[in-house]
């Protein structure tokens, strides 16, 4: 009978044998537990596709970097992701036409449908429009894998240069299982938002997209990537607008009220030909007498206009029919007779109305989807 490890009369041969079996066993053991996390640290990395647009990213002087001058710059990328590259186009955000919205949000459809084992899209923007690009691929990119909208505040050439550090983060993003089903997201410093939300909040520091008000979703930590919340609104696949059956984008105009402003703008768009309007309006909308006038004048030409706030950050919210008891203020009025914005920044109420337009030209209609969206 083999004696226990502790017994007193134990022969030296059986200590020996126990002190050489128990590390065996302790390796065994931790090759036991530990097998999953080696599979995980071995697997393949994800699939990630980059398409650029341009921006201050690759704006060198002379020229500007092609995709993959721009993926050399990220160390280590092929740890993280098996990176494919195209360029839809290779300018500055403010030279971006919304004919262009249109192809780019049909060309990443196309890539989604034909590449069901694709992780993610990377694409690359102009930090100036991007939150409005970016909030028009969250409404018409019809698909759970995720977008993930990238620039730079410092072009390559100048110090500190931001864009490979961004690109870094929003390739472990897009290719990260958690960011499936949270729509289109800006990564910008480390930082996940929502493309809903997000706004650029300086014109020149590097921490400059924010969500004022809400926070956000998540961030590209050293380690891992983290989430602390989804988007409720709809948005990709649960959205209704369809981009490959839309040929023209409605012109909408923002106007934003002031003191003593008249209603001439208002009256020269409508008379110009605009389909919508935004009306950035002080504190909860409100606007001058002259607007007012203005916004009645345009709602009778059938214009359809969408009151929102310039305040940066709360929510207007849409006000019931008139009725013999109603005692509203003139302005009060005339956020009845328009459709709420909701808690839409202005340039974001102007996507989601032009979306709208091509659906319907009903007030219900288009309020119901500022409610949705």
């Amino acid at each position: 009978m083999l004696a226990s490890p502790g017994h007193c009369g134990e022969p030296a041969r059986y200590r020996t044998m126990w002190r050489r079996l128990l590390p065996v066993g302790l390796v065994s053991l931790g090759v036991l537990f530990w097998t999953p996390v080696l599979e995980t640290a071995t697997a393949e990395p994800p699939r990630v596709r980059l398409i650029t647009t341009g921006g201050t990213i690759s704006n060198r002087p002379g020229d500007r970097l092609s995709p993959d001058e721009l993926v050399a710059l990220v160390p280590d990328l092929d740890e993280l992701a098996e990176v494919e590259t195209e360029e839809f186009a290779n300018i500055a955000s403010s030279a971006v036409a919304l004919d262009q919205w249109l192809r780019l949000a049909r060309r990443l459809n196309a890539v989604f449908r034909d590449d069901g084992d694709l992780a993610g899209i990377v694409v690359t923007s102009g930090t100036d429009t991007l939150e409005e690009l970016a909030y028009f691929l969250h409404l018409t990119v019809r698909a759970a894998r995720p977008v993930v909208v990238v620039g730079a505040m410092r072009r390559p050439d100048t110090l500190g240069y931001d864009g490979a550090a961004n690109l870094r983060q929003a390739f472990r993003v897009a290719g990260h299982a958690g960011s499936r089903g949270r729509g289109t997201l800006v990564v910008f410093n480390g930082d996940i938002n929502s493309a809903r939300d997000v706004t650029k909040t300086h014109a020149t520091h590097l921490q400059t997209f924010e969500s004022p008000g809400y926070g956000i979703l998540g961030t590209a930590a050293r380690d891992r990537i983290i989430y602390y919340r989804r988007p409720e609104q709809r948005h990709t696949a649960g959205t209704e607008f369809n981009v490959g059956r839309i040929t023209r984008l409605p012109r909408v105009d923002v106007v934003m009220s002031y003191q003593g402003a008249s209603g001439n703008l208002i009256r020269a768009a409508v008379d110009l030909g605009a389909d919508g309007l935004v009306i950035a309006g002080a504190g909860a909308g409100a606007v001058s007498a002259g607007q007012r006038e203005a916004v009645s004048y345009a709602l009778e030409q059938g214009v359809s206009v969408v009151m929102t706030t310039r305040t940066g950050s709360g929510r207007i919210a849409p006000r019931g029919p008139r009725t013999n008891q109603t005692n509203d203020s003139p302005a009060a009025d005339t956020r009845r007779r328009g459709v709420s914005g909701e808690d839409l920044a202005p340039v974001k109420a102007r996507v989601l109305l032009m979306l709208a337009l091509t659906e319907s030209s009903e007030h219900d209609e288009i309020q119901r989807m500022f409610s949705e969206y």
